[in-house]
């Protein structure tokens, strides 16, 4: 024993802290840390076997996986498309569009994944708002937090709804209603909307990043090499024609054919086209300096580029993503991916660097150049890059009326308590399948193992933090320094867990936070219920950081966002919704001394 802890609660000191160090200071993918702090877990003995992969059999994980697949249906029948066309309108001012906005964004998140809902709406709300004439940096944060205070108003809308709930059914026996957080999660999102329409000021307003690619200076210009070019034999990269300031060359014609992309290394010959793109006037220089000459096709818009065989796709660099700090041109990212970098915006102004040699940031957005069958949902960039664009188009019709049928049903038969849910999830998926809402490769393509892993991992922290008297040890603390006040000892674990959300996932807070609120509720002679009510809207209220949910990190490119202009508001909003579900929390569900 070591001031008061065993070995084995060291070790799930250090494999926690550790987590959070690698989630943090890493690029390294949230799924493999879970894993490995598994694998810590178990080799070290802390936990059995059993008890080290029980995450993975959970029911709450199981039912997230079957939920995707009831998704898959909903999205290729086209009912969330068809909701978001049909549902936000022309309001005529900003508190109207505000409420039009997170209203239903609220509503569907409240059943479907809240990324899924936001990256539905990223294009539309920027769309709108240049209809609106407003920022989209005024109206993205709140679409990411919309999506947030959704995801707490039922079980399935959120992972660590699920978890805290089949937690508490594991240590009472006693299943929670799919409808337990409705009332303190619509009070909490009304409340948020008014927080929001009051604070509009604190939302910085910003160009749209990719408003820097619409410029009339962005062009692509095609230069040809005369037979008697001084630079013939040399290399692209030996002449100065690869890496080229305000442009990028994208595309190169030998005699023999097209080469694309291109490598440095490749040597010039007379009557060669290179084609750049770029700022007009900075590669009229290059042309100047080099000894060419304009090809028959001058110049053009970069539409023109959008040919038989390739396409423009706007892509964001993802936290945590590998190409951070790195420079395309010292890579063999294009080569690899099969796609050609055009331009780099950041924070809504196209960079004038040459794009190759940029160093790139998060939320930087790049232009891309790719193949006509390039498909971003399928492409091995995912886990470096966010597209918006999709060649996934919906097929409206009758599989739009039957998925939504499909959908209320099996959330009215669980609300109900005729069939539990994880029933429920798998009739529904059943019926998506048998219904033609979506095919097998859909349905799979659909379900996200990344999260299933972050889920089962976090359900097997919040095993070790129990198993190891963690929990007690950390219960006792807070009824130490706040007291035998159940609303204080509930706000205290709230506001930690508020804190701790903004930077690790809220389903592995949920999970580390579950035994530390059941204990400490039983410690005080109440039934744990309401308490763990609140905890489950706490630990989804991650407002502060873009890195707090993947919804904020969808938005972040997007709306041209710096870190800071979360916090800003962010702070606030933390602070307006941990009240206000203490508030509603006590008072849909009174403190119950346990018998």
């Amino acid at each position: 024993m070591f001031l008061g802890f065993g070995l084995d609660a060291w070790i799930t000191i250090a494999t926690v802290l550790g987590l959070f160090t690698v989630l943090l200071a890493t690029k390294c993918r949230s799924d493999i840390a879970f894993l490995g702090a598994i694998g810590v877990l178990f080799v070290t003995g802390v936990l059995d076997a059993k008890e080290a992969f029980a995450g993975f059999s959970s029911t709450s994980v199981i039912t997230v996986g079957v939920l995707f697949v009831v998704i898959a249906g909903l999205t290729h029948t086209g009912v969330l498309q068809w909701i978001v066309k049909n549902l936000l309108g022309s309001p005529d001012s900003y508190a109207k569009a505000v409420t039009r906005l997170m209203i239903p964004v609220a509503v569907l998140s409240s059943f479907l994944s809240n990324t899924t809902v936001v990256a539905l709406f990223v294009n539309v709300v920027k769309m709108w708002a240049k209809k609106l004439g407003i920022s989209p940096s005024k109206l993205l944060i709140p679409l990411s937090y919309a999506s947030g205070m959704g995801g707490v108003c039922t079980l399935i809308g959120t992972p660590p709804n699920l978890i805290i709930s089949g937690l508490y059914e594991e240590n009472t026996g006693v299943a929670m209603n799919i409808l337990t957080t409705t009332i303190p999660g619509l009070f909490c999102l009304a409340i948020g909307i008014l927080s929001i329409i009051a604070m509009r000021r604190l939302l910085p307003d910003l160009k749209a990043p990719e408003s820097a690619f619409e410029s009339t200076g962005e062009y692509t210009v095609e230069l040809q090499v005369p037979s008697d070019n001084p630079h013939i034999g040399m290399t692209l990269g030996e002449a100065g024609l690869y890496h080229v300031n305000g442009g990028s060359l994208i595309k190169m014609y030998h005699f023999d054919g097209v080469l694309s992309p291109i490598s440095e290394d490749e040597p010039i010959m007379g009557g060669d086209h290179l084609v750049y793109a770029g700022q007009i006037d900075e590669i009229i220089e290059i042309a100047l300096d080099h000894n060419l000459v304009s090809a028959d096709h001058q110049i053009f818009s970069m539409k023109e580029v959008e040919d038989i065989d390739s396409k423009l796709l706007t892509a964001y660099v993802n936290f945590g993503s590998e190409l951070i700090g790195q420079k395309i041109g010292g890579t063999s990212f294009e080569k690899d991916h099969n796609v050609i970098l055009a331009a780099v915006s950041r924070l809504g102004e196209r960079i004038k660097e040459a794009p190759r040699e940029v160093v790139l940031q998060a939320g930087d957005t790049l232009l891309l150049i790719c193949p006509k069958h390039f498909k971003p949902e399928t492409s091995t960039l995912s886990h470096l890059l966010t597209f918006f664009d999709s060649d996934d188009i919906p097929n409206f019709g009758y599989g739009t009326i039957i998925s939504t049928l499909i959908m209320l049903a099996m959330i009215v038969l669980s609300a109900l308590g005729i069939i539990p849910l994880l029933q429920c999830a798998f009739l529904a998926a059943g019926a998506m399948l048998l219904c033609r809402c979506c095919n097998m490769e859909q349905a799979m393509r659909a379900i996200n193992w990344d999260i299933l892993m972050v889920f089962a991992g976090s359900a097997v922290l919040g095993t070790a933090i129990q198993k190891t008297g963690l929990a007690e040890y950390l219960a006792n603390g807070i009824l130490d320094v706040c007291g035998t006040n159940p609303l204080v000892v509930m706000t205290a674990v709230c506001l930690v867990g508020t804190f701790i959300t903004e930077f690790i996932s809220n389903t592995a807070a949920g999970a580390m936070f579950f035994p530390i609120m059941y204990e400490s509720a039983e410690k005080l002679g109440y039934d744990p219920f309401p308490f763990l009510v609140a905890l489950m809207i706490s630990v989804s209220s991650s407002f502060a950081t873009p890195i707090g949910s993947p919804t904020h990190m969808l938005v972040y490119g997007p709306g041209g966002y710096r870190f800071s202009d979360f916090m800003r508001i962010g702070l606030l909003m933390n602070i307006i919704i941990l009240a206000a579900n203490i508030f509603i929390v006590n008072l849909i569900y009174p403190l119950t001394p346990l018998h």
